[in-house]
């Protein structure tokens, strides 16, 4: 062997040594502090850009909600003529329309408000409950009725979609009958009720987070005389917040936007949420809805999906980034 390549050999180990190969490390490339001045300039121009392509579209609703009809669709970026499309006169067309007086807007919001968190708050906790037996309990099948349980993630929806139709729709046959109370299609019962039963997903996630957390903890209290529900109350669940939290604004932004299962389940109008009262606005005044076009209006909707999601995301973001960066180191 050359003096070359006896350099460049790796170390002996000896017998009983405790000192570690080295590994190599690579790392990923971040600006240097002691980096020239173009390549910061230039490194901060690429950010600004992608930024700027990132937050057109919002800025674009947000100056198109407050255009009148004729330039609403115009690409300007600040209104030429700024008007309120949100409430005023309640006017026979042509005049003009407003948002909270074609349709009941505002109870819409009530309605996607109060089962986007019920339904968040049903999932979060009972998923935290299976997460929990899951990754403290040992029991027989352990393993195989998670895998079981991960394995329902590769279902799509489509699947259970019609079954799932046909129990809710025999249940609601069955209450109103028995209890002359309709809990089933019809009724929005079904868009949030389901979630206390936990979902495959949210489990995952709590599970890994649940067994980040050192089992002393649990053996503690154990002595200390602690139940089982204590401790799931007391050690787990505050530890675990940044991951409830997580799973908490998935689901109220999955509930918030959801369509498909209002579009299926609901018929009265007063029962409708923000996404399918917004398609009905848009089915009576785009341009082929039969009625003079009020695009004006179907953005101003559109602007009170998206604003709710995005401040609910600015309040909780700091628990947010932090329940995720956990989940990506223990990945």
């Amino acid at each position: 062997m050359s003096a070359a390549g006896q350099e460049n050999a790796p170390p002996f180990v000896t017998a009983g040594a405790t000192n570690p190969t080295p590994q190599a490390v690579r790392r990923r490339w971040r600006p240097q502090p002691n980096a020239g001045w173009i390549t910061r300039v230039v490194f901060v121009l690429v950010l600004l850009f992608l930024s700027f392509l990132f937050l057109y579209p919002f800025e674009w609703l947000f100056s198109a909600a407050f255009k009148t009809r004729q330039d609403v669709l115009d690409n300007s970026f600040l209104p030429h003529h700024w008007s309120w499309n949100f409430t005023g006169p309640n006017l026979p067309q042509p005049a003009k329309q407003y948002l909270f007086n074609v349709f009941p807007v505002a109870h819409w919001m009530w309605n996607s408000l109060w089962i986007s968190f019920l339904g968040a708050a049903l999932v979060t906790i009972s998923s935290a409950m299976v997460a929990f037996a899951f990754a403290y309990f040992r029991f027989p099948l352990r393993g195989v009725l998670f895998a079981i349980l991960l394995g329902t993630m590769m279902l799509p929806g489509e699947v259970t979609m019609i079954p799932v139709y046909l129990l809710w729709n025999h249940v609601g046959n069955w209450t109103q009958a028995n209890l002359h109370y309709r809990i089933g299609t019809g009724t929005q019962w079904p868009l949030f009720l389901p979630n206390m039963f936990g979902s495959a997903f949210y489990i995952f996630l709590q599970r890994q987070f649940f067994l980040g957390i050192p089992r002393d903890y649990f053996e503690a209290a154990r002595i200390d005389g602690d139940g089982y529900w204590s401790m799931f109350w007391r050690i787990a669940l505050p530890l675990a917040k940044p991951a409830l939290i997580v799973t908490f604004i998935f689901e109220v932004q999955a509930k918030w936007f959801d369509l498909i299962t209002p579009l299926i389940y609901l018929r009265d109008i007063s029962t409708f949420t923000v996404p399918l009262g917004l398609k009905l606005l848009v089915d009576k005044f785009n341009l082929a809805g039969g009625s003079i076009p009020q695009y004006q209006l179907i953005v101003a909707g559109t602007l009170l999906l998206v604003l709710p999601m995005v401040l609910l995301f600015a309040v909780f973001q700091r628990y947010f980034i932090q329940g995720i960066s956990t989940q990506g180191r223990k990945g």
